[in-house]
């Protein structure tokens, strides 16, 4: 296609060879601060929950709500958004997103109601889907040398470790001195900054040739996102029954309907070709089942922090960080490896490593194991870093960069499926486990004393059983305690060792199916041909 005049060059057919300079690498440190915000306002959301029930007073859907819906959005949005911006422009997109999310942040800071601050969190989740397609394409279209794209993704995915580390400290001074509304609040200065530096640090690409979006695959795409995702957490967060099977059946046949659109359009939202090679399709596998142990452990973790060591949340956040740390530092060194080794073997070696973490679990002590559980987190975060960056990488650089946007939002999108994959299956595993240990634990006649839903609470969770053990006296609380504390340690061990068995076999499958792709010097071989 030929250059109109006066029109600036394409950098999507500058030679794959050509290296950043120092504007790319400052505009990378710009596009990592709606990364870190995104991975904080997670993390602050569930300390600001107890304040957010005293205040507003929701009810137990609301609640759900409030926590739930903005994830939702994200992953429902994540395919539109990426393909808007192939179309209008990555870095448009992008500060089209920091506007409304500075903006419903504000909102959601100052409502005064509990559907008030639902909606507003829909709003944001809205605008969140905008910031990871569009940074993370931004990023494939940046850097066209392979290794510095590589070491560009690891800190683009370092930024997240950095939030998560970062969200439980601030969140916790701030709510500590000022009301809830102070946690959304702290994403308003960073847009601000995205807003000033964007235009003058980050260069504009779209896709030249981009038909218009399709809307119809924009609704499907969405509505099947949208039910399949619902039913999964509700599933994990209320068991097995009719209403999210349904639901769930009702986005796999959505999301059929829609890849048989797509084979039939011209210009498809998702070009399904990329799902033919090696390096996106086995990446992405990967990906998501790196997302779905992790996630899934992260129930346990938490619980076991406070439930059974007895760590404040604040507490339990700060020893959380040693992990964050070990997934920035493992991010950090992925670039030097790939180097050397080949993709597949880096993120197999990974994968094994994540698994020696993930058995640590299984043999961890029913008291005084807060090291060994902070060990485990860092050789797992180590293990699996380099299988993120490089699986990200290999998916954003198998596609052209002209569909770099929507590949971005593929890859995403099967974090967020993978994540609730992880909290619904090894969540319901553990309650399963839970429960069947439980069953006896608490004694006949119990409930005629405190009332049988304390004691269907005691038999569910840990929590439930934390709540009725202080309301019994001496040796008969103690010994409720006890059985609970050993019953959700039992199922965290058999959890962890499903997590370890997964990422060992997954991590033959990827070194046994990536052999091939691309030699250290040139890792991203076996892309589609740029068009």
């Amino acid at each position: 296609m030929p250059i109109p005049p006066n029109a600036a060059p394409d950098p999507s057919t500058a030679p794959s060879t050509a290296r950043a300079t120092a504007r790319e690498w400052t505009g990378l440190a710009v596009i990592a601060l709606p990364c870190m915000l995104y991975s904080m306002d997670l993390t602050v959301l569930n300390l600001a929950i107890p304040s957010i029930s005293e205040d507003l007073k929701p009810t137990a859907s609301q609640l759900l709500w409030i926590v739930d819906i903005y994830g939702f959005f994200v992953a429902g949005l994540l395919v539109t958004m990426g393909t808007l911006g192939d179309r209008i422009g990555r870095r448009r997109l992008l500060l089209i997103g920091a506007a409304a999310f500075g903006v419903a942040s504000v909102l959601a800071a100052f409502s005064t109601s509990a559907n008030m601050l639902i909606a507003t969190r829909a709003l944001l989740g809205v605008a969140g889907a905008t910031l990871a397609p569009s940074t993370l394409s931004l990023i494939r279209n940046m850097f066209l040398d392979p290794a510095q794209r590589t070491v560009a993704i690891g800190v683009w995915i370092s930024s997240y470790s950095a939030g998560a580390v970062i969200g439980p400290v601030v969140g916790g001074v701030l709510l500590q001195y000022f009301a809830w509304g102070s946690v959304f609040l702290i994403g308003v200065p960073v847009m601000v900054l995205l807003l000033v530096l964007g235009p003058l640090l980050l260069p504009e690409y779209r896709d030249p040739d981009a038909a218009r979006l399709d809307l119809a695959s924009a609704a499907l795409s969405l509505a099947a996102v949208l039910a399949a995702i619902y039913g999964v957490k509700q599933i994990a967060e209320h068991g097995l029954h009719a209403v999210p099977v349904l639901s769930i059946v009702l986005g796999l046949v959505l999301g059929t309907v829609f890849v048989r659109r797509q084979k039939r359009l011209a210009h498809p939202m998702i070009d399904l070709e990329l799902f033919s090679l090696p390096a996106f399709s086995v990446s992405l596998g990967a990906y998501m089942l790196a997302c779905f142990v992790m996630f899934g452990i992260f129930l346990y973790n938490a619980q076991y922090l406070q439930l059974v060591l007895g760590l404040s949340p604040l507490q339990a956040g700060l020893w959380s960080m040693p992990g964050a740390g070990g997934f920035i530092v493992g991010s950090m060194v992925v670039s030097a490896l790939s180097r050397r080794v080949r993709p597949a073997f880096v993120m197999g070696g990974g994968l094994a490593v994540a698994a020696l973490g993930f058995g640590m679990l299984v043999v961890l002590p029913a008291q005084g194991g807060l090291a060994w559980m902070v060990a485990s987190a860092v050789v797992s975060s180590l293990g699996l870093a380099p299988v993120f960056t490089l699986a990200t990488d290999l998916v954003v650089g198998s596609a052209p960069p002209e569909r770099a946007g929507v590949a971005s939002a593929i890859s995403e999108t099967s974090s967020e499926f993978g994540g609730a994959l992880g909290i619904a299956i090894l969540g319901s595993i553990g309650a399963a486990i839970y429960r069947a240990s439980m069953a006896d634990a608490v004694p006949p006649g119990l409930g005629a004393l405190v009332g049988p839903a304390e004691v269907e609470a005691a038999r569910s969770t840990l929590g439930g059983a934390v709540a009725l053990a202080h309301q019994l006296a001496g040796s008969e609380g103690a010994a409720l305690l006890d059985a609970g504390r050993a019953a959700l340690l039992h199922g965290l061990r058999l959890t962890a060792g499903i997590c370890a068995a997964v990422l060992l076999l997954v991590g033959v499958l990827v070194a046994a199916r990536l052999r091939g792709v691309g030699a250290p010097e040139n890792p991203h071989a076996g892309a589609l041909p740029q068009r």
